[in-house]
């Protein structure tokens, strides 16, 4: 609607310059509200701004009533609402009428139009001024100021371009109205991966650390934890902070012990702040306490071998030989115990063996002890020869006689010791046999060398000495302590 409106010429005089200083100044209400009627310009302004959220018409007040002044001169056959002249006789009327020059608005109607309009721009003024607010939005933390014009929290949100889902929280609502100096705060949901009751869920949180995250899940009356993952260089991370500016719970190696946190911690970043360190084993828990204070447990783990052996047996085994006589026996081979090697790695908790697991086994075959046993029959001994008789004399007298000892039993030349030399050792004095049992040239045993009057080894003694203890074991016991030899030189 225009500020003035146009009318046919009215029969009525026209009003003194007083008349219309009174419907000027009767514009203004008691409140300072324009109320010149249905049509006043000031209500026209005050619904644009109301309805539009338009702004107040431009230009400097001089310049906007020398426009309205100049609208407001009459045309022909019309007359302004507002307008009056200061004479009103009717003999301008007719000079008019006849042509003449017409006539100007007086100064004072112009005052008047120009408070009216005043008027105007004052009111919507303020309606503008109470539509541009002030905010303190809060979006995760951190916290800016703004202005704006807009209505409700959706409109606020989407001049500052911040894009909200359907889990994220938004306090006030989206559709609540904005009132200057308000605070909105928005908090971005994020899916986090939590233990609860002892199996992985994810679930949606608008905590901003991990701690808070925590409590909130908890205070369900569930048993809810946050495992922490190990990065490439081995450092605990969690999908959120861990805490901002307060104290966390630290529980390792047995104790519990609080530290500050300054600012805004990751896990790892704490975990320097309280001079920890973690092994690539190591795992970390996150939970929290009812009034939120996140606990960190950090529990040790590490894997060390082990080794245990077990011994293995040896067997004795006897093996029966013609080489000796019934009742002799030689042990020719020593027996060796086996082993069982077993290679373990042992999975180990806060100093604690949880779990054992073989890696390898590895047996090392006992040797088994060999004794042979002789078969062969001891040889008779022949019976001894008759002791010869000897002659005597008659005589008148009484005859003596006397005898001599008994020959050896037996008497063998030098050729057949050599003989049984060579069958026995091949004729070398300081022979061993393999199992370290039998020795030099007569392959004597040490038990049956000192049995002849032997010392030390008899692989040790002169070849002389040896024939010799051959020679009275020979005359003891016989060609059998040869059993083999003997027989092949056919001396039984």
């Amino acid at each position: 609607m225009s500020l003035f409106s146009k009318k046919q010429p009215d029969p009525t005089p026209e009003p003194t310059d007083e008349t219309a200083q009174t419907e000027a100044t009767s514009a203004v209400g008691p409140d300072g509200a324009a109320s010149v009627g249905e049509a006043s310009a000031t209500g026209a302004a005050v619904d644009a701004a109301d309805d539009t959220g338009a702004e107040a018409p431009e230009g400097s007040f001089d310049d906007v009533v020398a426009g309205y002044a100049a609208s407001a001169q009459p045309d022909s056959g019309t007359t302004a609402e507002f307008g009056t002249d200061d004479a009103g006789s009717g003999a301008e009327d007719d000079a008019a009428a006849a042509g003449a020059k017409p006539r100007r608005r007086s100064r004072r109607a112009i005052i008047g139009i120009a408070a009216a309009f005043a008027l105007v721009v004052g009111t919507g003024g303020a309606v503008f001024a109470s539509a541009h607010k002030t905010i303190d939005v809060d979006v995760n933390g951190e916290i800016r100021t703004v202005t704006t014009y807009s209505g409700d929290i959706g409109g606020l949100l989407e001049q500052e371009g911040i894009t909200t889902g359907e889990h994220d929280l938004i306090v006030p609502s989206l559709e609540e109205a904005l009132v200057d100096g308000s605070d909105v705060v928005v908090r971005t949901a994020q899916e986090v991966t939590f233990e609860v009751n002892g199996e992985t869920t994810d679930l949606w949180t608008t905590a901003t650390t991990a701690g808070q995250a925590v409590a909130d899940v908890a205070g369900a009356g569930r048993d809810i934890q946050i495992t922490a993952s190990r990065s490439v260089d081995g450092r605990a991370e969690l999908e959120l902070p861990l805490v901002t500016d307060g104290p966390v719970v630290f529980e390792v190696d047995g104790t519990s012990t609080t530290v500050e946190i300054e600012g805004e911690a990751t896990l790892d970043e704490a975990l320097v702040q309280a001079g920890l360190t973690l092994s690539l084993q190591d795992t970390v828990a996150v939970t929290a306490r009812e009034d939120g204070t996140p606990v960190v447990t950090i529990t040790r783990r590490s894997y060390e071998p082990s080794v245990t052996t077990a011994p293995i047996a040896f067997e004795s085994v006897e093996r029966e030989t013609d080489d000796l006589y019934v009742g002799q026996s030689r042990v020719v081979q020593e027996g060796v115990d086996g082993v069982t090697t077993s290679t373990f790695t042992n999975q180990i908790v806060d100093g604690v063996v949880v779990s054992t697991k073989l890696l390898r086994t590895e047996v090392t075959d006992a040797v088994a002890e060999v004794t042979e046993v002789g078969t062969a029959e001891r040889p008779v001994a022949p019976p001894p020869a008759p002791a010869p008789s000897s002659g005597g004399s008659s005589g008148s007298g009484s005859g003596s006689g006397s005898s001599e000892p008994d020959p050896p039993a037996s008497t063998v030349g030098g050729d057949v010791w050599a003989a049984l030399a060579q069958c026995e050792s091949g004729g070398n004095p300081t022979i061993v046999s393999s199992n370290g049992l039998y020795h030099g040239l007569y392959q004597f045993s040490v038990g049956t060398w000192q049995s002849v009057g032997g010392s030390g080894l008899p692989s040790q003694a002169s070849a002389a000495e040896q024939t010799q203890r051959a020679q009275i074991l020979q005359a003891r016991s016989g060609w059998g302590q040869w059993p083999h030899c003997s027989s092949v030189l056919g001396l039984r």
